[in-house]
């Protein structure tokens, strides 16, 4: 074996050409698709970087990766930077990631730099501009996507600091085609209503793609003409868009924004109680200070003596009083015996009474002349009864009951009284005590005796 030859092992040529690399190759950038992504447990994140011809593996470790969450993905375009190296366990070339964006976001970011000194110039970002944030609003306006995380931290907040805060949601999408001319139409929109005393515009975080509709021009000046104030609270902490600029009030997160907007329900207590203590106190100095002013006066009243008088007074007024109740008791007294009279009189005159002793006559003697009717009507009916006892013994119906007869001429009915007062052939009708007899004269008596009379005839005529 030659004695001149230089060998190394392969740690020793590998650190070398580590070395080399690096010295090299210690800032790049470089772009290309990403492919073979994968995120092992520990928090570092590897993939291969590759365009039409040849790839490189690439490592972008936990402490940058936290940094970038939305980027890499497979099959995304990016562009980054970092230093060749070389991993010498397996011997392979790589590329340590210090930064990453999707290919395309370094235009974005010179488009984002020239509107943000384009504004700035025009006095847009001016602090004197600013409008500073009600301590206590009534309404708390959200400018935001329904659907997004950025809304549920912000309600969680104000419902921890001060859950009696009205909330008003503006609904807007937050990214993609139209979004920045939505957000300013809305920004307008409750300009020009005055529902709220201030405005939340809020959206998570995202590349500089996903927050490119805070970065347009629209939605800065629309956020400088609002007449209500305005704080931002857009991406995460290391997120800055023009919105944030333009606004009254930057927070770094959405949650920040709510915070900020939002009074601290603790902390309005402590400072009421903070301002109750120094009220009562201010307020007992104020006493102390006239009870100090009010001494000497009391002296000067004591000196004039000004309370005899008074006492003078109320007593003579005490005795007024006392005469005036006397006299109008003895008044009232008389008012009620004479009061009392009258009464007695009115109830000796009244009609009531009166009508009582009339209707108690009229009841005694409806009850006499009851009384009289039934005696007049018994003793009437008696006299009645022997009356037509005697009619009945004399009439002419018993007589013929016993064998007499009545004639009469027929058809006239004329009684005969006198038997010459016929002729014969002349018809007669005899009346029985049971029914009457038709008969005509066949022959006629005259007699000089004097017959026993019959029931019906005179006897003197007889």
């Amino acid at each position: 074996m030659p004695s001149n030859r230089d060998i190394h092992t392969v740690s020793e040529l590998t650190q070398a050409v580590r070395r080399l690399l690096e010295q090299r190759f210690p800032d790049v950038w470089v772009q290309g698709e990403v492919s073979n992504l994968s995120r092992p447990a520990s928090g570092h994140v590897y993939f291969s970087l590759k365009d039409a011809r040849a790839q490189i593996r690439c490592a972008l470790f936990q402490n940058r990766a936290l940094l970038f969450r939305d980027c890499p993905r497979n099959g995304q375009q990016v562009l980054l930077r970092g230093r060749v190296s070389l991993y010498e366990p397996r011997g392979d070339f790589q590329i340590v990631v210090e930064y990453v964006e999707e290919a395309g976001a370094g235009a974005l970011r010179r488009a984002y730099d020239e509107l943000r000194l384009k504004l700035e110039r025009e006095g847009l970002f001016a602090a004197d501009r600013k409008k500073a944030l009600p301590r206590f609003p009534r309404r708390i306006g959200v400018i935001t996507s329904p659907s997004g995380a950025a809304l549920r931290d912000v309600l969680s907040v104000l419902r921890r600091r001060f859950p009696k805060l009205p909330v008003l949601l503006y609904p807007v999408p937050v990214q993609g085609e139209g979004a920045a001319e939505r957000i300013a139409a809305t920004i307008r929109l409750a300009s020009e209503r005055q529902d709220c005393d201030v405005l939340l515009l809020t959206r998570g975080g995202g590349s500089l793609e996903d927050l490119q509709a805070f970065n347009e021009e629209i939605v800065a000046r629309a956020i400088v003409d609002c007449a209500i104030p305005l704080v931002s609270g857009i991406g995460h902490e290391t997120d800055i868009t023009i919105a944030d600029f333009a606004a009254d009030l930057r927070a770094p997160t959405p949650t920040a924004a709510a915070e900020l907007a939002s009074p601290d329900r603790q902390e309005w207590s402590r400072a009421t109680r903070l301002l109750a203590a120094r009220l009562e106190r201010a307020a007992r100095q104020r006493l102390s200070e006239r009870r100090q002013r009010l001494r000497p006066l009391t002296a000067r009243l004591e000196r004039l003596q000004p309370r005899r008088r008074l006492h003078d007074h109320a007593q003579r007024l005490d005795e007024l009083d006392q005469r005036l109740r006397q006299a109008l008791n003895n008044r009232l007294d008389r008012e009620h015996l004479r009061l009392a009279g009258l009464r007695t009189r009115l109830r000796a005159q009244a009609p009531a009474a009166r009508l009582r002793s009339a209707r108690q006559q009229l009841r005694t003697l409806t009850l006499r002349q009851n009384a009289t009717l039934r005696q007049c009507f018994q003793t009437t009916r008696q006299h009645l009864q022997n009356l037509s006892g005697a009619l009945h013994a004399l009439s002419p119906l018993a007589t013929l009951k016993r064998g007499y007869a009545i004639v009469r001429r027929y058809p006239d009915g004329t009684i005969v009284r006198r038997a010459d007062s016929l002729q014969i052939g002349d018809p007669v009708e005899a009346v029985l005590g049971s029914g009457c007899l038709r008969c005509e004269i066949t022959a006629i008596e005259v007699e000089n005796r004097t017959p026993s009379p019959a029931v019906g005839t005179d006897p003197e005529e007889s």
